[in-house]
């Protein structure tokens, strides 16, 4: 299967000797709960409700998932992962409004005063508490990676044992590869990588794991006012949407929304925060391309993320 979703491309592909238009029917059904629950493009989703102010939203069990795994990345890596950016990204025009003009340090700081994922709370009847109804949610920086998961765990409850789901290049792979009798491989793009010339600086095996991925080098903006160039990773702790030396991260993780998160997390916090950070998580492998004191690029690869290269 190939079509559109999220704002971006997907690609599923799993081997069925039964259904498979019920089953295709299944995943768009999906998709769709996703949508309603976490777009924040969609104006009637949970989210855009809940970002507009309205605080009787009985949250759905998608948002709830989201939501907790991104408050324990946010506990986690110490508030480098924060899903309260929205207004920043916004602003910076990476969002679903027209962007500010000038960004003042005074209109920094303002903005500031909404971000701090501290400020919002999932209460136990699902409705989400805000300190101020300004506060602007964003999971897209999870949510892909969650619906890889999603549409994974439809497929295999199908009792459907090898396939592959890939949502905007985050990737979930279970069995193997039938056509060819071979595990799924996954490449690594390379930060010289163009739209429309992708080429690979590596490939891997990827035997039931999933792998996600985050770069600033093509995702940017240039102020057409102060000539000014804005990166779409932003870092929470100061608002600033400038290029750190993280210049793309691809993370291995058990679940594909787990990779996301990390993956942006590593972008926010730098190479230095990283290195001291991933070998305390669990189950994580890390391929990270930075820029050292000197302006060069160098690679940080963790030793389980090597093992899995094969050219």
């Amino acid at each position: 299967m190939n079509g559109l979703a999220f704002g971006t491309t997907y690609r599923i592909e799993y081997y069925d000797f039964k259904d498979t238009i019920k089953i295709e029917e299944g995943i768009a059904s999906v998709i769709d709960s996703i949508n309603n629950s976490l777009s924040t493009y969609l104006p009637e989703s949970e989210i855009s409700k809940i970002n507009r102010g309205n605080s009787n939203i009985v949250t759905d069990i998608l948002f709830q998932d989201v939501f907790k795994l991104s408050k324990e990345i946010h506990k986690k890596s110490n508030g480098y992962f924060d899903p309260t950016v929205g207004i920043l990204r916004n602003a910076y025009g990476f969002g679903d409004t027209k962007p500010i003009k000038l960004i003042t340090d005074l209109k920094l700081d303002s903005m500031m005063n909404y971000v701090g994922f501290d400020k919002v709370r999932l209460l136990p009847n699902g409705k989400v508490y805000k300190t101020n109804k300004a506060i602007y949610l964003d999971f897209n920086s999870i949510a892909k990676g969650y619906a890889v998961d999603r549409i994974v765990s439809y497929i295999k409850s199908k009792g459907i044992k090898n396939l592959r789901v890939e949502v905007g290049g985050e990737i979930r792979t279970h069995g193997k590869h039938l056509f060819y009798d071979m595990n799924w491989t996954v490449g690594i793009e390379g930060i010289e990588s163009q739209i429309n010339n992708r080429t690979s600086v590596a490939r891997i095996e990827l035997i039931n794991k999933s792998i996600a991925g985050s770069g600033n080098y093509r995702k940017y903006r240039v102020d057409s006012l102060t000539n000014k160039k804005y990166v779409h990773t932003i870092n929470p702790l100061n608002g600033k949407a400038e290029q750190g030396d993280v210049l793309s991260a691809f993370v291995i993780a058990e679940t594909c929304a787990i990779a996301d998160g990390y993956a942006t997390t590593f972008m926010a916090m730098g190479i230095d925060n990283s290195k001291k950070m991933i070998p305390s998580l669990e189950n994580i492998e890390a391929y990270l391309v930075y820029l050292d004191s000197l302006g060069q690029t160098k690679t940080y690869i963790t030793a389980g993320f090597k093992k899995l290269i094969i050219e």
